[in-house]
């Protein structure tokens, strides 16, 4: 029997850890992920309970939010999510110049929604300490807020990297584990805009 093994043979095993160690890194990315809704899931629970329950829900003089910037907002941010899948379909055919391209246009449409948010904070007639409604408006917003600030750096580090000669011929977990985060970050907020801005 041979004690060696061809460059193929070895090819092939070296392609099989390869694929088995990205499967474990995105196996433990989406238990990361179900923790993270674990806790948006317990954030919405207890809006939907102290709205249900707190006789004066909106801050006095407040009679509700505004709802079209920030829906336009959500169109924009949610778009973004298969603007993110095409940069991952051309990094797939090794298109780097449509991937980054696709990349950068998710990032500008997730800084978008950001500063949308922080115009819109900037206006409201009431803060964090405005009763329950204030405070649980800002804890939410802010919280997915910090996620899409997230989304953006990883988008970022990602970008850079393929500019890094054969960065990606061996894998693709940094970009697909930043995709689904994205995704991930894209229905939270769809929740939250029923939640807070059409559930008014």
């Amino acid at each position: 029997m041979d004690s060696y093994l061809t460059s193929g043979e070895s090819h092939h095993i070296s392609g099989e850890h390869t694929h088995d160690e990205e499967g474990n890194k995105m196996f433990g990315f989406i238990v990361f992920l179900l923790s993270e809704s674990v806790i948006f899931l317990s954030f919405f629970a207890g809006y939907i309970v102290y709205k249900i329950t707190t006789p004066n829900w909106l801050p006095a003089g407040v009679s509700g939010l505004e709802i079209k910037d920030p829906a336009i907002n959500t169109v924009i941010l949610v778009s973004s999510s298969f603007v993110i899948y095409l940069a991952e379909r051309a990094l797939q055919r090794h298109d780097l110049l449509k991937f980054r391209l696709f990349l950068a246009a998710t990032m500008a449409m997730g800084s978008y929604f950001l500063l949308g948010q922080a115009l819109e904070w900037h206006s409201l007639a009431f803060g964090f300490t405005s009763g329950v409604f204030g405070g649980m408006f800002y804890l939410l917003t802010g919280f997915h807020g910090l996620h899409v600030l997230t989304g953006i750096l990883l988008q970022s580090i990602i970008l850079v990297r393929s500019f890094n000669p054969g960065n990606y011929d061996t894998g693709h977990f940094g970009v697909n584990a930043t995709s689904l985060f994205w995704h991930f970050v894209d229905v939270i907020w769809i929740v939250l805009f029923i939640l807070i801005y059409i559930w008014q």
